[in-house]
């Protein structure tokens, strides 16, 4: 019987994946995985087998990395970013269900809400919430309630998924849910391909970000009250200069 790992790979670059994540990768006999995310890893550990699914087909992808690891192969699911945060590991647990074969190990990685803010500069340092704008598995009435929470409770926000070619609107209905309680000039973010090819980064205010450009590659930041710019960088203060 073999095992099931998975293994949130970081942002995409090696450079910013943890040495448990590598030692797994290197030590196992399948690589699992949405194919953009096997394609970051895929030159670096050469010899594997080498499986993916697209990106709808989660339930396939986890269920044939069990069947595999039940045949005695060790086995790597992917994730992007963490392995639990919008990850897979979730999934892998309740398609096993209670039983307790093949094992099952979660190896964390670092999450865009990390990656983006040091690109950006230090906006999560307080309290923040974070809020994936996709509705293909939430629906856009139970986001929009947890978008209004985190404002009125003046929370620093992380968007993650905030458009996509079939839901190109996403952001701006968010901008315009968090204006019901946030000023236009409240402090803002956007990191793009972090860890990639193409890293960028742009800041902004919340009533640009409303019509600001943004895919999938993209993860955006929304600052508290307390959020302000320095020398171009996003900055979230926790008062310790206060105490």
């Amino acid at each position: 019987m073999g095992n099931v790992i998975v293994v949130g790979i970081g942002p995409g670059d090696y450079e910013n994946m943890t040495v448990r994540a590598d030692r797994a990768l290197q030590n196992c006999d399948v690589i699992i995985g949405y194919h953009v995310y096997v394609d970051l890893v895929k030159e670096r550990y050469p010899g594997k087998e080498f499986l993916t699914t697209p990106m709808t087909q989660e339930t396939k992808r986890c269920q044939m990395a069990l069947d595999i690891a039940g045949k005695g192969k060790n086995v790597a699911m992917v994730c992007s970013g963490d392995s639990g945060i919008y990850g897979m590991a979730a999934l892998i647990y309740e398609l096993r269900g209670e039983s307790r074969v093949p094992e099952i190990q979660v190896i964390p990685g670092l999450t865009a809400a990390c990656s983006g803010a040091a690109l950006l500069g230090a906006p999560l340092t307080h309290d923040f919430a974070v809020i994936s704008l996709s509705d293909r598995l939430t629906s856009w009435e139970k986001i929009e309630r947890r978008l209004e929470a985190a404002a009125v409770a003046d929370l620093s926000i992380v968007l993650y998924n905030p458009a996509s070619r079939g839901r190109p609107d996403h952001l701006r209905r968010a901008c315009d849910i968090l204006l019901r309680h946030l000023p236009a000039d409240r402090p803002c973010g956007v990191a793009q391909h972090i860890g990639r090819e193409g890293e960028n980064r742009r800041v902004l205010t919340l009533g640009q970000l409303r019509d600001a450009g943004v895919d999938m590659f993209c993860t955006v930041f929304v600052g508290n009250e307390m959020t302000k710019i320095i020398s171009g960088n996003l900055v979230t203060p926790r008062g310790y200069r206060d105490v």
